[in-house]
């Protein structure tokens, strides 16, 4: 029955979900499993006070339930309470003879809030209580990327291959460096371990190494065919479905009409200090938060998920994609001041300095654009555009996690740009000027005019330091961490040319954009 469960919360089918929870719940009133599950349908409802409740109880039928413990820090984390998850995990760590798991959550929980540098030693301290470990050391070679050592990283993720030639985890990490070219014995010994490979995460991992390892030896449609093999596993993996989010954008431009915003003009939270950068994943949204951070006025925050967390309090259980902007619209006016408040709250746990402004990108807020115009409306808001081909290519070729639902074939990433496009131009017209579009390849090819024109945009003074974002040292947590730390170059505009044999089906649904 918690299988069953299980698979219904995965499909975000939460009635029954529930339903079979409580079901299960009647018969062993006290499972740590069933506790659990109940609280991750709290969560996903925006019941963050019944979720924890859950939680604690399930760890104390269950002191040792790992996935508890970490949901529970997430949890905390989530509402600004990181400090009191540490400490819960501190007190597990005792003077160091704790459980090794608590080690490797107090790091996830620092990674989590931004601190890097400080998961670092948590991560040493690990690597020696389990010396033959591969997962820790892939731990600590992810921190060190974040944090901006790649020599370190690169050593790490070779140590952890030492350990465990066949890890996925491991050799996707090292092609997810970028900058680092796999070479022929690379490929040799990642080919060896995917004839081993059992299905599931690990071996979409090798495929996508083996993609990116292949392209670095000039083997396009070799690579190409790894892209596609992994691409379809992943698909398996995570139910994307394109028709949602063509619904939701339908109903969007129906709901979102210049009369609403007229009417709706005047409320909200009034400050101007977010800077929103959207856009697709791999638009080149990272070098515009690098270049917006080298500002002194202006602070990064990274990829925040407080926007997502307040649309799905808004939307409550189990409400649809197409209905959601229905919702949203229908707000009432004074509730708006409310709902930006809370966010500028929520946000202020991720502040270290004093700065007036502060960045939150997180490309998929493209959808949330017409609630940030509501609660927000001095909010200002960059949307990066690429290529669509160069865009959904680089995509094809990035593996997002299995808790990312993101197309996972050419056609659905067509789709799925076309969608986006729609919807920020039907906000163009009904907000006028509202969205500052900016052209990566402009900004690559003419890096100092877009950036005095981006700045002006945002009301910022001329600083030289953005022209030199690669001397930022700041810890950046998404998959264009090592790219953004090069000086600003146009060097991957053409690649996806050498895979436009094979992109037939992407060209034709990009035709009509």
């Amino acid at each position: 029955m918690l299988a069953e469960a299980a698979r219904a919360l995965n499909d975000n089918q939460l009635t029954r979900a529930e339903q079979l929870i409580r079901s299960s719940l009647v018969v062993s009133p006290e499972n740590p499993d069933a506790l659990r599950l109940l609280a991750a349908v709290a969560v996903a409802t925006g019941h963050f006070a019944d979720a924890e409740r859950l939680l604690r109880g399930a760890i104390c039928q269950a002191p040792g339930f790992v996935l508890a413990h970490a949901d529970l820090c997430t949890l905390l984390g989530r509402q600004g309470r990181a400090a009191e998850a540490l400490g819960l995990l501190d007190e597990l760590i005792g003077a160091g003879d704790g459980p090794v798991w608590a080690l490797s959550l107090k790091a996830a929980t620092l990674t989590a809030e931004r601190r890097a540098d400080e998961a670092l030693p948590v991560l040493r301290q690990l690597i020696a209580r389990t010396p033959g470990a591969a997962i820790p050391q892939i731990s600590y070679a992810d921190a060190l990327q974040t944090a901006g050592h790649l020599d370190q990283a690169v050593a790490a993720y070779r140590k952890a291959l030492d350990l465990d030639p066949a890890s996925g985890l491991a050799w996707w990490g090292l092609a997810n460096l970028r900058v680092v070219r796999l070479s022929a014995d690379d490929v040799m010994l990642m080919e060896r371990a995917m004839e081993k490979a059992k299905p599931g995460l690990d071996r979409v991992r090798l495929g996508f190494a083996l993609g990116k390892a292949l392209g670095d030896q000039g083997r396009y449609e070799e690579s190409f065919r790894r892209y596609e093999d992994a691409n379809r596993v992943r698909g398996l993996l995570i139910h994307y479905d394109p028709q949602a989010t063509e619904d939701f954008v339908r109903a969007a431009e129906a709901a979102f009409t210049s009369t609403l915003f007229d009417a709706r003009a005047g409320h909200g939270n009034e400050t101007d200090a977010p800077i929103f950068i959207v856009g697709m994943p791999r638009a080149g949204s990272t070098l515009v938060e690098q270049i917006l951070a080298s500002h002194p006025m202006v602070e990064n925050l990274g990829e925040l998920f407080e926007l997502r967390n307040i649309a799905q309090q808004i939307a409550g259980r189990e409400i649809s994609n197409a209905a959601l902007p229905g919702v949203i619209a229908a707000l009432p006016a004074p509730q708006l001041r409310e709902i930006g408040d809370s966010y500028i709250i929520s946000t202020r746990r991720y502040r270290r300095t004093d700065r007036p402004f502060f960045t939150d990108k997180m490309p998929a807020n493209w959808q949330l654009v017409p609630l940030i115009l509501l609660i927000l409306p001095k909010a200002k808001i960059i949307d990066v555009r690429r290529d669509p081909m160069a865009c959904c290519l680089s995509n094809f070729t990035t593996y997002f996690n299995r808790h990312t639902s993101f197309p996972a074939n050419l056609a659905d990433l067509g789709r799925y740009h076309s969608d986006y496009a729609h919807l920020m131009d039907h906000l163009e017209r009904v907000r006028p000027g509202r969205v500052y579009r900016l052209g990566y390849e402009r900004l690559v090819e003419h890096p100092e005019a877009e950036i005095r024109k981006l700045l002006a945009a945002l009301d910022l003074p001329f600083d030289a330091a953005c022209l030199r974002p690669h001397e930022n040292q700041r810890s950046i947590y998404t998959p264009s961490a090592q790219q953004v730390r090069q000086p600003i170059n146009g060097e991957g505009l053409q690649r996806w040319r050498a895979y436009a044999p094979w992109l037939e089906g992407l060209r034709d649904q990009l035709e009509n954009l």
